[in-house]
């Protein structure tokens, strides 16, 4: 952008050169010609105000590959008395023989003619737009990949809280995003320069421009492992209808298929578990527990609580509630390590769920 800067004040400003460096700037910053040709025209306005210091509206810029020229719409009158917005009509006949009085006519301003100082404004106006308009291509080509994940550079790592600076994209399309501590698995452990996949959960505007909140505990980031690694589901023959995930230590996963021919867990899971092994793979341990999701609520909190076999589920009445009774040697097994496995279970199927052992479903029976 050095040139266009230094043509404001040279003898003669050649727009073929400044078309050329904004291609180059579109090529290497991805920042669109007709953007930047809209910053151009409002940086020259800016320095003609800074420099005569007076009525602007009127002034306006054409910016093309062939020319580069500013104009002042005036009025012919008989007596100037505002020479920002009125021309003589002596003057005007010398522009268009045909002026006459009360036409506008359009002269042209000696944009080469600009003071240092307004040379100086057309510069910083330049400079911001460049700016904002980096900004508006990143977030417009982040807003874009919200809930998909992408590959990151661990860049700088917080001593104090925790947070991690993760540079996403590539080439002129990326940018730098917060892997904040609480978005971090526990347990797991990052060096700067390690590459790591990231869930992106939010683009937001910001002041400093656009903000990029990525994740490492995101439910979304189980369901997205999954299609890629299950063409089922990349295809849309298999859909993930729910996850629950206490991340780092187990998610659970509710599929299903139109088709009946498909079998929604064996797709999910793999020859010899290579689909699920990947995944695992990926999120460094964590266990996966794929069920079978079932419009039937009762069909579907007993597979939800998978491992553990069920032998009835009964709906309350007037809640989004439900008991379910299982084997006696089952209950630990249900309810799982700190209540883990019933915890999951709930969030996986939306229902509260009150595991009772099977000898102990007579007496609810009588109370009932």
């Amino acid at each position: 952008m050095k040139k266009k800067s230094v043509s404001t004040a040279s003898k003669e400003i050649d727009s073929a050169e400044i078309f050329a460096a904004l291609k180059q700037l579109e090529k290497e910053r991805g920042i669109p010609v007709n953007v930047m040709v809209d910053r151009i025209t409002q940086a020259l306005v800016a320095a003609y105000k800074k420099d005569k210091d007076g009525f602007t509206d009127n002034v306006f810029v054409n910016l093309t590959e062939k020319e580069l020229k500013m104009y002042a719409r005036k009025q012919v009158v008989e007596e100037v008395e505002n020479d920002a917005t009125e021309i003589s009509a002596d003057l005007a006949q010398r522009i268009d023989p045909k002026a006459q009085l009360g036409d506008p006519i359009d002269v042209e301003v000696k944009v080469q003619a600009f003071g240092r100082i307004a040379a100086q404004t057309a510069k910083q106006v330049i400079i911001q737009g460049i700016r904002e308009a980096e900004r508006g291509v990143v977030f417009d080509s982040f807003s874009s990949k919200e809930h998909e994940i992408l590959t990151g550079t661990v860049l700088r790592i917080d001593p104090n809280t925790g947070d991690m600076i993760v540079r996403i994209g590539q080439g002129t399309d990326r940018t730098d995003a917060l892997l904040s501590a609480g978005e971090q698995v526990r347990g797991e452990s990052f060096r700067e320069g390690d590459i790591i996949r990231v869930y992106v959960v939010e683009v937001r505007r910001s002041q400093r421009g656009p903000q990029v909140i990525v994740s490492r505990t995101h439910p979304g980031l189980v369901k997205r492992l999954f299609e890629l690694n299950v063409p089922e589901i990349e295809s849309g023959e298999v859909e993930v209808k729910s996850i629950a995930r206490e991340a780092g230590s187990r998610a659970k996963l509710a599929v299903w298929a139109e088709d009946e021919n498909i079998d929604p867990v064996g797709a999910c899971v793999g020859a010899r578990g290579a689909r699920v092994g990947a995944v695992v793979d990926e999120l460094r341990g964590e266990k996966m527990d794929i069920v079978v999701w079932s419009e039937d609520p009762c069909q579907f909190v007993a597979a939800a609580l998978s491992p553990a076999d069920v032998i009835s589920v009964t709906l309350l009445e007037g809640q989004k509630a439900c008991r379910v009774i299982v084997p006696d040697g089952q209950l630990s097994l249900a309810i799982g390590k700190e209540g883990q496995n019933a915890r999951l279970a709930a969030r996986l199927t939306g229902y509260k769920i009150d595991i009772k052992p099977e000898s102990q479903a007579d007496e609810f029976e009588q109370a009932e």
